[in-house]
């Protein structure tokens, strides 16, 4: 079964493309195997709202099923922001990095480590081709913003956040420490529960 991941995030797709690679009867398609994909804009009110957004636009485009994910950093001390807007929070056209520091920057009077609590949040569904929305669910991963970055991995805000239960931030740990416990790796689980007994 062909199913196109909704999504020009190149650190996104190799996650999921990654994941379950044991699985065979998925072929995952990208934007680069569909010349001319849309830009597609998040324009919704919620993680789910934004997901279903991009799965109807690629389904309208290419008329094949979609796996779409919206996801974000809730950061309690800012009162729930960067949210929804986490991959554009320094602009339009920040990158990665602009927002990590706008976002130290406003953290920078909260001393506490134990007050810097926040959570990675992933809203993933599957929209079938003919099925339409037959798929969702939401995964999370509690943690805090460390005071500075560490390690390599990863992408985003990886190299800040530091998961519940480790002492080392997202982009420190193993591929396989990441993925069994962040938010997309959780959803994920989900999701291939739900495709293998499609």
């Amino acid at each position: 079964m062909e199913i196109v991941i909704a999504s020009k995030n190149k650190g996104k797709i190799e996650e999921i493309k990654r994941y379950n690679k044991d699985i065979k009867k998925i072929e995952w398609l990208t934007y680069k195997n569909l010349k001319g994909m849309p830009d597609i804009k998040e324009i919704g009110d919620s993680f789910l709202d934004n997901a279903i957004i991009k799965a109807e636009a690629v389904l309208k485009f290419s008329g094949k099923s979609a796996l779409a994910d919206d996801s974000g950093l809730i950061v309690d001390a800012l009162d729930g922001k960067p949210g929804i807007y986490s991959s554009r929070y320094a602009g339009p056209d920040a990158t990665d990095k602009d927002n990590r520091d706008k976002l130290l920057g406003e953290l920078k009077e909260i001393k506490d480590f134990f007050k810097r609590t926040a959570r990675f949040i992933c809203s993933m569904i599957y929209w079938g081709a003919e099925e339409g929305l037959i798929f969702k669910t939401e995964g999370v991963c509690e943690g805090r913003i460390s005071f500075e970055e560490k390690g390599y991995g990863g992408f985003g805000y990886d190299p800040i956040f530091i998961p519940e239960g480790f002492d080392r931030t997202m982009a420190q740990l193993s591929r396989d420490e990441k993925n069994k416990i962040s938010h997309r790796g959780r959803a994920l689980a989900d999701f291939f529960d739900f495709i293998v007994k499609l």
